[in-house]
C-alpha cells in the first residue's frame, strides 16, 4: 500500500554528501527515507528507488554524473505524480540536467536543480551552499529542506544554469589548488619550509576557504577524500567540452584536467583531488613516482592525446589489465606514435569544432559497461561506481 506522507524525504545515494544530509533532516523532525545500491544498515533504508518515491513526496538525488543521473530519473519516473518533487544535487552538464527535468514534468512532478558546493566537513557542519534553479514555487516549497543542510541558498535562473555556475565555480576551486602545489614546489626546492609558506598565505589576498583546507592536507599528504579525484576530472572534462563549444582555449582548465588524468592514471581517481600535487612535491608522491622530477617550466603540447577515443580505449585497458593482474598492453613505437600524434593536430587544424563529432579515424566498439552492485563504496556523494564504466562514461559524453 503506497504510503503519502507530506513531511517525508527520501534520499538517494548514502556517499560522502547523502548521509550527513539524511542526519541533518533527521535532526529537524522529519521522516527520512533512504536507498543506496549497496544496501546499508541505516534506519528506513528501502528496498528500490520506486518504493521511495511511492513513499515521499520530496526526493534528493545524490549520484555520480550525468548517466547515473539520468538513469535514476528514468527508475522513479512511473512512481513519479504532480505531489513530487524531485531535487537533483549532480554537477552534470546543463543538457543533461534539462533532460531530466523534461522527463520528470512529463509526470506532472517538478525538478529543482540544486548543485552544491562544499565538502565533506561543510556538509557534517549543515554549512553547503546550494545554487538552485527551478520553477519558484517549487523552490520555495524544498527551501525549508535545503536550508538543513547549507549556510546560503543561491538563486540562479531557469533549469541548466545552476550547474553552469557549479562548473564554473569547480574550475576556480581547481585552479587554486593546482596553483597552489606549483607555488609550494618553488618554494620547497629554493630551502623555505612550506609552514612558512602556508602562514604567508593566510595573510595574502588570494587566500580562500579552499586553500586553508587544502594546503595543510597538502603538506601532510594527507589526501582523504572531501572531493575526489575522479569527481573533479569529470567536471573539468565537461567544462572543456563547453570551451569547444564556445570555441574559447580554457588553458587553465586544460591543464588541471591533465594533472587530475595523470593522478586517475595512477589509481588514485578515489583521493581527493588536492592529490595533484604529488606532481610537483616529492615527500608526497607514491613509490612508484619517487624517480619523476617536476617539471614546472616545460611547455604544453600542442596535442592533447587523451582527447582522442584511441587514448580513452587504451587507459580503460590498461585500468582492466591492472585489476586481474595482467601487464598493460605496449606503447606503440616512437614513429607509429609520432605519425599519430601529427595526424591529431592536422585534424584540429583543418576540422572545425563540432563537439557532436568524436575525432576518431575508424570506428571502435564502445566498450561495455559494467556495474558491481555489491562493490563496497568509495566514500563518495553517490551510490558506487565500477570503475571502467566510471572512465568509460567520464570520458565518453559529447553533448558538452
Amino acid at each position: 500500500m503506497t504510503r503519502s506522507i507530506r513531511k517525508s524525504v527520501g534520499i538517494i545515494g548514502l556517499g560522502i554528501i547523502g548521509r550527513r544530509i539524511a542526519d541533518h533532516l533527521r535532526h529537524q523532525g522529519l521522516s527520512v527515507f533512504v536507498w543506496n545500491r549497496t544496501p546499508r544498515p541505516v534506519p528506513n533504508f528501502v528496498g528500490s528507488p520506486a518504493e521511495l518515491a511511492q513513499t515521499c513526496n520530496y526526493l534528493q538525488i545524490f549520484v555520480s554524473d550525468d548517466d547515473a543521473l539520468m538513469r535514476m530519473i528514468q527508475t522513479i519516473s512511473m512512481s513519479l505524480t504532480p505531489r513530487h518533487i524531485v531535487i537533483a544535487h549532480p554537477t552534470v552538464s546543463p543538457d543533461t540536467m534539462r533532460e531530466a527535468a523534461a522527463l520528470v514534468e512529463r509526470r506532472g512532478a517538478r525538478l529543482v536543480e540544486a548543485p552544491f558546493t562544499g565538502s565533506k566537513l561543510a556538509a557534517e557542519k549543515g554549512q553547503l551552499v546550494y545554487y538552485v534553479s527551478g520553477d519558484e514555487a517549487a523552490v520555495n516549497e524544498v527551501r525549508p529542506l535545503l536550508q538543513a543542510s547549507s549556510k546560503a541558498i543561491v538563486g540562479i535562473g531557469a533549469i541548466g544554469d545552476a550547474s553552469i555556475i557549479k562548473i564554473a565555480t569547480n574550475m576556480v576551486t581547481a585552479a587554486s589548488v593546482q596553483g597552489a602545489a606549483e607555488a609550494m614546489a618553488i618554494v620547497h626546492y629554493s630551502g623555505i619550509p612550506l609552514e612558512k609558506f602556508a602562514d604567508a598565505l593566510k595573510q595574502n589576498a588570494s587566500n580562500s576557504a579552499t586553500l586553508d583546507l587544502k594546503v595543510p592536507r597538502i603538506i601532510s599528504a594527507d589526501f582523504d577524500p572531501h572531493f575526489s579525484v575522479k569527481h573533479m576530472l569529470k567536471d573539468m572534462q565537461t567544462a572543456n567540452r563547453m570551451g569547444r563549444h564556445f570555441d574559447l582555449d580554457l588553458t587553465v582548465a586544460g591543464a588541471t584536467r591533465d594533472r587530475l588524468l595523470d593522478e586517475a592514471r595512477q589509481g588514485r581517481g578515489d583521493d581527493d583531488f588536492s592529490s595533484i600535487a604529488r606532481r610537483f612535491l616529492p615527500f608526497v608522491q607514491a613509490p612508484d613516482l619517487a624517480e619523476r622530477q617536476p617539471d614546472l617550466f616545460s611547455p604544453r603540447p600542442v596535442v592533447v592525446p587523451h582527447e582522442s577515443p584511441e587514448f580513452v580505449e587504451e587507459q580503460l585497458a590498461k585500468l582492466e589489465a591492472t585489476q586481474i593482474g595482467e601487464p598493460p598492453p605496449e606503447p606503440p613505437p616512437p614513429e607509429e606514435q609520432l605519425v599519430a600524434e601529427e595526424r591529431l593536430v592536422a585534424e584540429e587544424r583543418q576540422m572545425p569544432v563540432d563537439i557532436e563529432t568524436p575525432r576518431q579515424t575508424q570506428p571502435e566498439p564502445e566498450p561495455e559497461e559494467t556495474t558491481a552492485p555489491d562493490t563496497p563504496s568509495n566514500g563518495d556523494s553517490e551510490p558506487e561506481e565500477d570503475k571502467r564504466g566510471f572512465f568509460s562514461r567520464l570520458l565518453r559524453r559529447t553533448d558538452y
